[in-house]
């Protein structure tokens, strides 16, 4: 496995834990990593713990690619999206470690999952996009209107507020926040007791809970492969 993206397999729980040294920015490098991570845990067919490392749970895209203005850059954004959307559609259960900051697309990548664990600290997670001058596409609102109580969305999708893990229970960001020490074991705990599941009906009850968010995915990806600047900033 990728040193950004590290796995570890034990009583039927795949933890993935994305660790780039820095903000766990997601950059192409990132995207490969965590994909393969999640191809791995689908074949062992595991439940999933997503965890970042201390004090960031993923900053969004790498500008330094995403604001490039080339192809790159265009294919970086569609495939941090299919992340996303790969989240959304997972056939097991995916439990977030959130240990820190969830910026952007790391904040998207929260909400995609099943079930949200945050650690109590200092951070933030935010949708910060208005505040930096990139139109949010239509899947990630899709995604956040499942997610985030209808005042809170207007909130972090217009407004870019940022939400202390403190908030961030009653808002929607996260369903419980456990001390930062106990964050791990109590992620893979929950992942374990998700393995009750009959995971026939949860793959069939996911799909349809989420087909219109799924559906905005697709439309998106379809849409896009043919436009330039996805994620391009606009001028003030």
């Amino acid at each position: 496995m990728s040193s950004l993206v590290s796995y570890d397999l034990a009583d039927g729980v795949a933890t993935l834990t994305m660790d780039d040294g820095k903000v766990n920015a997601m950059s192409p490098a990132m995207v490969v990593a965590l994909t393969a991570a999640l191809d791995r845990a689908e074949a062992d067919g595991a439940m999933v713990v997503l965890a970042g490392r201390p004090g960031v749970f993923c900053a969004g895209f790498d500008l330094k690619t995403l604001t490039a203005e080339d192809e790159a850059a265009d294919r970086l954004a569609l495939d941090g999206f299919g992340l996303v959307s790969r989240l959304v559609t997972f056939p097991t259960p995916v439990v977030a470690a959130c240990s820190g900051h969830a910026i952007a697309l790391g904040a998207l990548l929260l909400a995609a999952c099943d079930y949200r664990l945050g650690a109590a600290g200092d951070y933030k997670l935010a949708m910060n996009e208005s505040a930096i001058g990139i139109p949010l596409p239509v899947p990630a609102i899709e995604l956040l209107r499942q997610r985030l109580t209808p005042s809170v969305l207007h909130r972090a999708v217009n407004l870019a507020e940022m939400f202390s893990p403190a908030d961030a229970v009653a808002t929607g960001w996260l369903d419980r926040v456990v001390d930062a020490d106990a964050l791990l074991t109590a992620a893979r705990e929950h992942a374990r007791s998700l393995a009750g599941l009959n995971l026939a009906a949860y793959r069939t009850t996911k799909q349809r809970a989420w087909q219109s968010t799924v559906d905005s995915f697709d439309q998106y990806f379809a849409q896009s492969s043919t436009r330039r600047g996805i994620l391009r900033p606009l001028p003030r």
